[in-house]
């Protein structure tokens, strides 16, 4: 949230706004090592004491507060009577403690902290959602009703094409052949990203003539272990563990893949969507919002939890990839960072101009 922040205070800057980004800092905490068990409970003394007696005297000698991140909503109260909105970045967390989503069971602390989390945004007037899926799951827990805005993501590192030396070494670094085909997936083993789901897709798509030999190479996190059981019991040796590769890294093997596997079951967004159509990269993900409002008609769309299934459309669509790449890249043009900033401006201004019109 921290980079998100810093990009909007970089691109806002060219709209005249002075804009500065404050988050709670280390101050008790640094009394102890953060080895010692009493370093969690000074933070909390940062976080929840400190830092909000800050953020008032900050508040009051700004024209807007911007909460970045909807899981601080317990901010929003020490803002004083200075305008401010929360963007919300997703609903999943506050809906597995809630038991929508009973594969991801949330303990009692989580509960009261989601609850916590939900109530604030309650208290909010004003709110920007990152996609038309969080806007609407949003709105079915909060009874209140606030100013909603919806302004999508762009791209926020310069992802794109790169040279094929540079894809090779990439390769090598991955555990690639030169002539290996390979899809590729991006993401940490969050129970919503569908790992294990993507890895089963991958096996099955081996099973058509095109894709006998296609590798898939697994960048992220370690796996966990029903990752590697599964590809024990199935002696899927194709499939490749790249753990925490580089921004730089994770853009060639974009740049050289024969397609990207997304098959999330739930996002807030989905920011590798447009890093893999930024790239020329064949987007393959889920038939579900929002994947599906993100990736526009730049994809193919799966079942992600039908593997069979899934590895079929695959194979089906696969004549269209040109086409569905040029689709793709039109489609960024939707996300581009003018358009954002220019929408956050707009949604800045109309909050201040909000504010000041019911004094």
């Amino acid at each position: 949230m921290l980079r998100y922040a810093d990009f909007l205070r970089r691109g806002l800057g060219e709209y005249g706004h002075s804009m500065e980004v404050i988050h709670p800092s280390a101050l008790v905490g640094r009394l102890v090592s953060r080895s010692s068990p009493l370093f969690k409970w000074l933070g909390y003394i940062d976080k929840f004491l400190l830092f909000p007696l800050w953020l008032r005297t900050k508040a009051a000698k700004f024209d807007l507060v911007h909460i970045c991140d909807h899981s601080n909503s317990c901010y929003l109260r020490w803002t004083g009577g200075t305008p401010s909105l929360i963007t919300v970045h997703d609903m999943l967390a506050i809906r597995s403690a809630l038991g929508d989503f009973p594969q991801n069971p949330t303990g009692p602390t989580g509960q009261r902290l989601q609850r916590w989390i939900l109530k604030g945004l309650g208290g909010a007037k004003h709110l920007v959602c990152v996609s038309w899926k969080t806007k609407q799951d949003l709105e079915a827990f909060i009874r209140s009703k606030p100013e909603i805005t919806v302004i999508h993501h762009s791209l926020n590192w310069e992802y794109g094409p790169v040279s094929q030396m540079e894809i090779s070494r990439v390769r090598r670094a991955s555990g690639l052949e030169p002539d290996d085909e390979y899809l590729l997936h991006v993401g940490g083993n969050q129970w919503y990203k569908n790992r294990l789901g993507a890895l089963k897709i991958a096996f099955e798509l081996r099973k058509h003539a095109r894709f006998r030999r296609v590798k898939i190479v697994m960048a992220g996190k370690p796996w966990t272990e029903g990752m590697r059981s599964f590809c024990r019991e199935n002696s899927f040796d194709d499939a490749i563990e790249f753990v925490n590769p580089s921004n730089e890294q994770i853009r060639a093997l974009y740049s050289g893949a024969l397609a990207f596997l997304f098959p999330s079951l739930e996002e807030g967004f989905g920011w590798p969507i447009l890093e893999a159509q930024a790239c020329g990269c064949l987007l393959i993900t889920s038939n579900r919002p929002p994947m599906t409002e993100v990736a526009g008609s730049g994809a193919i769309f799966i079942a992600p939890e039908d593997a069979v299934g899934a590895a079929r459309t695959i194979a089906d669509g696969f004549d269209e990839a040109e086409a569905i790449k040029q689709a793709a890249l039109k489609n960024l043009n939707g996300f581009a960072t003018d358009l954002v900033m220019q929408n956050y401006n707009d949604a800045y201004t109309s909050v201040v101009v909000d504010v000041r019109a019911a004094r």
